[in-house]
């Protein structure tokens, strides 16, 4: 940016550098009052050990050891409720679900980022962590102040997710490989389509950059990550890329 100009002759904000543990944390909120959903850890790099351009999230695993209870209430104290609070001041209420993107930094919890839908691969690590029913939770944040409350249960397993990106991806993903292996897996994984299509046969075919995220629970980190990559080796297509590392050393 600053010496190719790859990106063109504009110039470039240098922001501070920060130094810390991420952390995604959504929130629920109806207008009035943000309701946490379990702290998840993202991996944005496409290679191992964060190697290589940065990615819309090659894996996350959740919950975050070090992101209790206390600290999940006091970021949502801190992050999300002043934005639910200014959005109803200004007389724009937010009602659905705020993505707050973090860094734990020696100086207090700083913001990334903020988005407002499930973010990826986050929420497929969360989700399925989630014993209270998500309907009604949705559908209580529809109605202005409906999360009074509400407290959500979890699931107390790990959930770890990995990523299978198509060849080419982040740059230029290449698409239309076949997909093989996706009725092999079973168990308590969860197989999302990110980036996929039906082909001509009633193959599956790859149609995106990320194409499939494998999601396994554990009684902990090391069996939810265990299952999550025995489940990702069985799946296979041309140019199949994933990182080895999510939530632990290379496997």
């Amino acid at each position: 940016m600053i010496v190719e100009r790859r990106f063109g002759d504009h110039a470039v904000l240098v922001e501070e550098h920060l130094e810390g543990d991420e952390v995604s944390l959504l929130a629920l909120c109806d207008g009035e009052r943000a309701v946490a959903l379990a702290p998840a850890r993202d991996y944005k790099r496409i290679g191992d050990g964060d190697a290589g351009p940065n990615t819309g999230g090659m894996g996350a695993f959740s919950p975050v050891p070090e992101v209790g209870p206390e600290l999940v209430e006091e970021l949502v104290a801190t992050v999300h409720q002043p934005v639910v609070d200014e959005m109803a001041r200004r007389g724009t209420p937010f009602q659905g679900v705020l993505y707050a993107g973090l860094m734990l930094t020696s100086d207090g919890p700083r913001v990334l980022e903020f988005n407002v839908r499930f973010g990826d691969p986050e929420t497929q690590a969360v989700l399925p962590r989630l014993r209270s029913d998500l309907l009604d939770a949705l559908e209580r944040a529809a109605r202005p102040g409906g999360l009074a409350g509400l407290e959500l249960e979890w699931d107390p397993r790990s959930a770890v997710t990995v990523v299978l990106a198509s060849r080419g991806y982040p740059g230029e993903p290449e698409t239309g490989d076949a997909i093989s292996g996706l009725d092999a897996v079973g168990g308590e994984v969860e197989v999302t389509h990110a980036g996929t299509a039906a082909g001509p046969a009633g193959e599956v075919l790859t149609a995106g950059g990320r194409v499939l995220n494998v999601t396994a629970l554990g009684d902990d980190a090391a069996r939810a990550r265990a299952a999550a990559y025995a489940a990702a080796d069985m799946i296979d297509f041309e140019g199949k890329q994933l990182r080895r590392d999510i939530a632990g050393v290379p496997v």
